[in-house]
């Protein structure tokens, strides 16, 4: 039997060139790390690694999961069903008073962190010169690395923990930098700071996107964890009505289940806005996105439509925060159920003490 030829490039030699621009994981880090350490045997460790509910997901959209089962045996439609799609559009209708289309402005998705990626696979134009994604700093790694696999440089943009730092900040951007911009990550409440952007602050942004043609896609993941006894935040839907139908077209919201209904386990989120905008993302996701399971797909909309189960989750983080502030000097974040906290410069060194006490 004849041998193949000698190979003319190495594997590695094949692999798209944006993967060699991706940096580690920040679990992986993490990970690496706990490894390195011996953790006090005589304490139950604290698990602090990865930021997923404490609470126990609402029973009664697991009874939903459990009486459709048998409908796992039938392939679901790329859009999603009609009902998950109206059921988002209402919850945004009641929490934002957003009027949207739910046949063309609303898309499932199976968790955002895939939306986010994908936004930028789909919209992004790697021909047109220095194609840049401004970034809040510090930010969700998927930002950036959607950034890279799609053929563009990210702009980190230091958005600190007051509504003024994130306005000197954008006025801090080089007009080139927003000339060169194709899309903006937002992340309100922040993911970690729990810094919330008030409307002024959304609105900003959307003019800029208006004058310099990009678009702005809002993480919303975060937006029901606030207060029980304060302001709900508001969100790139609100701010864009504001403006006119017009500011929508260039706006992209994403929300989850995982933090609102502590289902981090479903994968169960929705992209909304512009339609022009959700038509790019479906057909791009015909191709690489991941339909959600009609079983999954009942359970989300019966998690959307109820706010019991959120106010709930609301009044648990405000004890737990209670608890914690009451033993540490830190401000108590305006949404989002983190806190951040100064620990003195070498985040890894910390962590790594933190872990051997």
């Amino acid at each position: 039997m004849a041998k193949l030829p000698a190979p003319q490039s190495r594997p590695a030699d094949l692999l798209n060139p944006n993967l060699r621009r991706l940096l580690p994981y920040p679990f992986e880090t993490l990970a690496r790390l706990r490894a390195s350490v011996t953790p006090n045997a005589d304490l139950p460790p604290l698990k602090m690694t990865v930021g997923e509910p404490g609470l126990a997901p609402p029973e009664a959209v697991l009874e939903v999961l459990h009486s459709h089962l048998h409908e796992f045996a039938a392939y679901p439609p790329s859009r999603g069903l009609p009902e998950l799609r109206q059921a988002a559009a209402a919850w945004l209708g009641r929490r934002f008073a957003a009027e949207l289309d739910p046949d063309t402005q609303v898309l499932p998705l199976g968790g955002t962190r895939e939306g986010l990626f994908c936004c930028a696979q789909a919209l992004i134009d790697p021909t047109r010169p220095n194609p840049t994604v401004v970034v809040p700093n510090p930010f969700y790694k998927i930002y950036e690395g959607a950034a890279f696999m799609a053929g563009a440089r990210p702009y980190p943009l230091s958005t600190g923990v007051e509504a003024d730092d994130f306005l000197e900040a954008l006025a801090a951007v080089p007009e080139a930098v927003w000339g060169d911009c194709q899309l903006l990550y937002l992340c309100s409440p922040n993911n970690p700071t729990g810094s919330v952007l008030p409307p002024a602050a959304l609105e900003r942004v959307l003019h800029l996107a208006e004058r310099f043609d990009f678009v702005v896609a809002a993480d919303e993941c975060y937006s029901e964890i606030y207060p029980p006894d304060g302001t709900p935040p508001c969100g790139l839907l609100q701010a864009s009505a504001r403006l006119g139908d017009a500011a929508c077209d260039r706006a992209l919201v994403f929300h989850s289940l995982s933090k609102r209904s502590s289902l981090a386990g479903l994968r169960s989120g929705f992209v909304a806005g512009g339609a022009g905008l959700i038509d790019a993302m479906a057909r791009y996701r015909t191709y690489h996105g991941v339909t959600l399971p009609v079983p999954v797909q009942r359970a989300s909309i019966a998690a959307w439509s109820d706010e019991v189960h959120v106010e709930r989750t609301r009044r648990a983080y405000q004890e737990r925060f209670d608890a914690a502030l009451a033993e540490l000097d830190c401000r108590r974040p305006c949404g989002g159920f983190y806190l951040w906290l100064d620990v003195g410069g070498d985040d890894c060194g910390f962590a790594v003490d933190l872990y051997e006490q």
